[in-house]
């Protein structure tokens, strides 16, 4: 037999860069059960005998608990429940696709379980199996649009603490009543920008860069204190940046398999950022879902779209911008000690960037400031943590963390994702009852506060 015909070994693993195929959301096969079923029962097999991602989310172990407790021990075994319970448990943060699978593409077996995951939760949109409550729970822009009036009503109606209101809230939502909610605020950050800002000029990176910051739904509604935070560590910089927020990038609807939603989002926001890409403007986002849903997921679900493929090759995150400031031209000088110190986690939305500890690298800068990094999912994914049937999972797969930030006992708790922050608080105070700091803190406010702003 030639040698250009002979079967080409199977490698064990892979030494090549992931890389990630465009989703087929258009295609009739993607919302087929049983071509569905046939996949998924083909990755279980590969992902059984592997097991490296055993320890990072509920979703590998429940699978690995199912086969194991089955009467002949494989996939075929699976029903239709254990496949659900898999799906569930699955947060699409994305660390078995980029810090664990030896078999992600370009390897043959091609595994990609988020993503496969995210099939399954597409079929059931599609279906009309997604809860009205739940379809609510992600219209963050018309939920923040109608809760910014009445926002303190909101938030007082809604706190873990006001039993009456809160629990009916819980019983309507399907939300356990530990879960902490996010709070709304009066004033938007898009509302705040228009507050004239001084600009330092004589910052070693002045009249060199243009940015706008992506708002995004959460700091826009609810914690514009992190983008005003960001808007005066950048004034400080000598960097004018403008507030763009066109729409939410749709990581709520992604969550949910609205991957038409999403689309819509996306083609909007590009849309609407495309001038300021062509003038040579960064995007730079607040929050790393967002930014990571700009850079990598809308390309794979609108491969074709020249708006979104100029954008995601424009965007940075927060603390990606500012080290590369840091690297090229140089921080302003100011940065004064942090006292207490600072325990940060980084997310797992800011690792599957794949842009390295970038928090850490900028808050490093600081001088004299005792800083402990935790590099670990703390359980929440975004909605799937507030939910009555996942809160306790959310909260056993984030317990390491909980522990880490308890026994360093920093004075200041932050992460690069503000909801992951808040659930790291939850539950320091389960392990240490008011052990937690009053509040959680965003890095970019932890660099405002060296700064003194």
């Amino acid at each position: 037999m030639p040698s250009d015909e002979r079967a080409k070994p199977v490698r064990e693993g892979s030494l090549d860069a992931p890389t990630r195929h465009p989703i087929p959301w258009r295609d009739a096969e993607f919302y087929d059960e049983a071509a569905f079923d046939k996949e998924f029962r083909r990755v279980a097999d590969i992902c059984h005998s592997c097991r490296r991602c055993f320890n990072l989310c509920d979703s590998f172990p429940t699978l690995f608990d199912r086969i194991d407790e089955s009467e002949n021990e494989t996939v075929d075994d699976l029903t239709a429940q254990d496949i659900k319970d898999t799906v569930d448990g699955c947060t699409l943060c994305d660390m078995c696709f980029m810090t664990k699978c030896p078999y992600v593409p370009p390897h043959e077996f091609n595994i990609d379980f988020p993503h496969l995951m995210l099939r399954y939760r597409a079929i059931e949109n599609r279906k009309g199996e997604t809860s009205f409550a739940d379809k609510q729970l992600v219209k963050t822009d018309r939920n923040g649009t109608l809760a910014r009036p009445v926002a303190g009503v909101v938030n007082w109606a809604t706190g873990r603490k006001n039993k009456t209101t809160r629990t009916l809230i819980n019983k309507i939502g399907d939300i356990h009543p530990d879960a902490e909610l996010p709070r709304f605020n009066m004033r938007t950050l898009t509302a705040r920008a228009g507050k004239p800002r001084e600009i330092n000029k004589d910052a070693p990176a002045f009249g060199k860069r243009k940015l706008a910051v992506y708002a995004t739904c959460f700091s826009n509604y609810n914690k514009p204190e992190i983008g005003e935070a960001a808007l005066g560590v950048l004034a400080k910089n000598g960097v004018d940046a403008e507030v763009v927020y066109p729409a939410c990038c749709g990581m709520p609807e992604l969550e949910q398999g609205n991957i038409d939603k999403v689309a819509t989002n996306a083609v909007k926001v590009a849309k609407a950022l495309r001038p300021l890409v062509d003038q040579g403007y960064t995007i730079m986002g607040l929050v790393p879902s967002c930014s990571l849903m700009m850079k990598f997921e809308w390309p794979l679900i609108l491969p074709d779209d020249e708006d979104v493929k100029a954008l995601s090759g424009a965007v940075m995150d927060f603390d990606e911008f500012l080290v590369d400031v840091a690297n090229k031209e140089g921080l302003a000088e100011g940065l004064k000690p942090v006292k207490g110190g600072v325990t940060l986690h980084i997310s797992c939305h800011s690792r599957a960037q794949n842009i390295g500890q970038k928090s850490n690298e900028l808050l490093k800068l600081i001088p004299n400031t005792d800083l402990t990094v935790i590099e670990r999912c703390s359980g929440h994914g975004g909605t799937w943590g507030v939910k009555q049937d996942n809160h306790d999972t959310a909260h056993k797969v984030g317990k390491p963390v909980a522990r880490k930030a308890l026994d360093v006992h920093n004075a200041f708790i932050a992460s690069t994702c503000p909801l992951a922050c808040d659930h790291i608080l939850t539950g320091v105070d389960k392990l240490e009852v008011g052990a937690a700091p009053t509040r959680s803190w965003h890095p970019i406010e932890i660099v405002a506060k060296a700064y003194g702003l």
